[in-house]
């Protein structure tokens, strides 16, 4: 694919939520890549907020050292509109993704191990078992294209393949999965790994995978509250990092939930 770029001198001022989206896709890659779900490559893309386009790493930028400087701004032709430097090189996955799905404003594409296992085993399928896995009641399909994403049409196949769904793996290569914020991106990632850890136990000890059941699933929703569960794990996650030196410490303020922002309203939805 041919990215073309746009010199920052040339684009108008961006909106103020372009620095705050930088920093959060920033922290989520390095946590991401502290928690093993990341490594030397894979990816984290957000939509800039009223404008058609997304903010994602330089591709060449180690993802432990990802910060607001070492991000581009693109749009929906592909076009570097701000930041200096070459995407990574499975942009379309990205592109093609935020295109299709309005709905969707994180997307993670990873090449994490475990994953990549479940689309390598005869007659085994990835399931929803632990709680927190409901989100995929819907399904985890399997891409069948092993190959780097790295044209239009693979995207769009790609996008197709995961279709309505949160979550898809990608044939002996990774998985993307999708979410409404890179807060929430980021707890997704974090119970997918979880879930695959779990069937691959049970699997592993010689049993049958029990997995959730519909009715379980439908009573997991009714208890959830998912913008509640979402600030709780990113709160114990960023306070982590920013402990271990994961994230600077000048990106506290922005990111670390406040005591206010911390209260839980009501136990249901």
């Amino acid at each position: 694919m041919t990215v073309t770029h746009v010199s920052r001198r040339a684009v108008v001022s961006a909106p103020s939520g372009v620095d705050q989206v930088a920093l959060e896709v920033s922290a989520v890659t390095r946590l991401l890549e502290a928690e093993g779900i990341l490594d030397y490559s894979g990816h984290v893309s957000a939509r800039i907020p009223g404008r058609d386009a997304f903010a994602i790493q330089i591709g060449a930028t180690s993802r432990a050292e990802v910060a607001p400087e070492t991000m581009l701004v693109v749009d929906h032709a592909g076009t570097v509109v701000e930041g200096e430097g070459e995407p990574p090189s499975e942009l379309p996955i990205h592109l093609e993704i935020l295109k299709s799905r309005p709905d969707v404003a994180a997307v993670l594409h990873s090449h994490m191990e475990l994953a990549i296992a479940f689309t390598m085993m005869d007659g085994v399928t990835l399931v929803p078992m632990r709680a927190r896995a409901s989100r995929w009641k819907s399904g985890i399909p399997t891409h069948p294209d092993p190959s780097h994403i790295k044209f239009k049409e693979q995207g769009e196949a790609l996008a197709k393949t995961l279709g309505p769904h949160h979550a898809a793996l990608m044939r002996a290569h990774g998985l993307v999965l999708v979410a409404e914020s890179a807060r929430a991106l980021f707890m997704d990632a974090v119970h997918f790994k979880e879930n695959a850890t779990a069937q691959m136990q049970a699997l592993q000890a010689g049993a049958k995978p029990l997995p959730l059941t519909g009715a379980e699933i439908a009573q997991i929703e009714r208890m959830e509250m998912r913008d509640w569960h979402i600030k709780k794990l990113w709160n114990y996650y960023a306070r982590k990092g920013l402990k271990n030196g994961v994230l600077p410490r000048e990106w506290a303020d922005a990111l670390v939930p406040s005591k206010e922002m911390m209260r839980r309203e009501r136990m249901v939805k």
